[in-house]
C-alpha cells in the first residue's frame, strides 16, 4: 500500500510540475530556432482532421499556432500516464483533449470525437499512436473523415540539428539555435475510398514532405 501510494503521489506531483515546465522549455526552444513556414494560401475548412506522426508532436503545434489557431481543435491521446502528460501540455497551446486510441478506449474515444465534431471542433491525430508500428496508419483517422466526411490536413517539420530518441517513434528533438522547416498540407479527402487505399493516401501525403 505504501509503494502504490508513494507511486501516486509521485505521479500527481509530477502531473502538476512537468506540463508548464515542458511547455516553457519547448517555447525557449522554438524561439532560439530559425523558422522557415509552408503552409497552404488558405485555411482548411472547419472542421478537419490534422494528422502528424508521433515522433513530431513535440514542435508540430506551432504549424496550429501559426496557420489555424483561430479554429478550435481537440488533440487525441491515449489514456496512458504519458498520454496524460502529453494532454496536460497540449492543453497550453490551446488545445482540446479527446482520450482513447485504437489499442485502448477506442470506442469511448470514438463517441467523443463525433460529439466535438458535430459542434465544430476538428481532431488532431497522430495516426501512429500510441504505440505504433511507426509510421503507421490506425484504422481510427479514416472511420472518422468517413463517416464525418471530414477532410485531413498533414503537419510535418524537419530539424537541421536534431536529438533521436530509441523510442518506438524515434522521437525528434530539435537542437538550439537550428532550421526548422515546418509544412501544411492542403486538404483532401478519404471519404468515399476502400479503408486500406485510404490509409495509403494518409501515408504518402505524411511521406511526401521529407
Amino acid at each position: 500500500m505504501g509503494k502504490l501510494f508513494s507511486k501516486r503521489y509521485k505521479r500527481k506531483i509530477l502531473l502538476l510540475i512537468a506540463p508548464p515546465l515542458v511547455y516553457g522549455i519547448i517555447r525557449l526552444l522554438y524561439a532560439s530556432c530559425t523558422k522557415r513556414f509552408h503552409l497552404p494560401a488558405s485555411k482548411p475548412p472547419t472542421p478537419a482532421l490534422v494528422a502528424f506522426w508521433h515522433g513530431e508532436i513535440l514542435m508540430n503545434p506551432f504549424i496550429y499556432r501559426k496557420f489555424m489557431k483561430d479554429q478550435k481543435y481537440a488533440l487525441m491521446i491515449s489514456e496512458h500516464f504519458d498520454g496524460e502528460l502529453i494532454a496536460r501540455a497540449a492543453s497550453f497551446f490551446g488545445f482540446d483533449f479527446v482520450r482513447g486510441s485504437s489499442s485502448k478506449g477506442a470506442v469511448k474515444a470514438l463517441k467523443e470525437s463525433f460529439r466535438l465534431i458535430d459542434q465544430g471542433i476538428g481532431l488532431a491525430i497522430t495516426p501512429d499512436g500510441p504505440r505504433g508500428p511507426r509510421h503507421s496508419i490506425a484504422d481510427g483517422i479514416v472511420a472518422i473523415a468517413q463517416k464525418k466526411r471530414l477532410p485531413i490536413v498533414v503537419y510535418r517539420y524537419t530539424a537541421s540539428r536534431f536529438w533521436q530518441l530509441k523510442s518506438w517513434d524515434k522521437f525528434v528533438i530539435p537542437k538550439p539555435f537550428s532550421t526548422l522547416d515546418f509544412y501544411a498540407s492542403e486538404p483532401f479527402y478519404v471519404t468515399d475510398m476502400e479503408k486500406e487505399k485510404a490509409k495509403e493516401l494518409i501515408k504518402e501525403r505524411l511521406e511526401s514532405y521529407v
